[in-house]
């Protein structure tokens, strides 16, 4: 998957995952734990402060920048092709499936 859009240096990052593409591998949470885990349907989900899964559909969390390149690797190793990072100031997805 080649990303085209770049985020602006500094620029805050949400992530989210569409749970009707993930196929449960768990790549995800190898590669960034502290951003993904699967839940007991065996899907993957963002977590949000204080390591709580969000399981509502769309649920976005913040990408901690130091963690970004495990974010990133995980968007490009996920089979199911699911994971969306985008820049929260104007909504454009930058690492994903729908990055231009």
């Amino acid at each position: 998957m080649t990303v085209q859009q770049e985020a602006p240096e500094g620029a805050a990052l949400e992530v989210w995952i569409d749970q009707d593409l993930c196929t449960g591998d768990g790549i995800c949470a190898q590669y960034a734990p502290e951003v993904f885990e699967l839940d007991i349907d065996g899907l993957a989900y963002v977590k949000g402060a204080g390591d709580e899964l969000l399981t509502e559909a769309g649920a976005t969390t913040r990408v901690p920048l130091p963690l970004l390149t495990d974010v990133v690797d995980s968007v490009k190793e996920c089979p199911g092709e699911c994971i969306h990072v985008r820049r929260v100031a104007d909504g454009v997805e930058v690492y994903g499936p729908g990055a231009d």
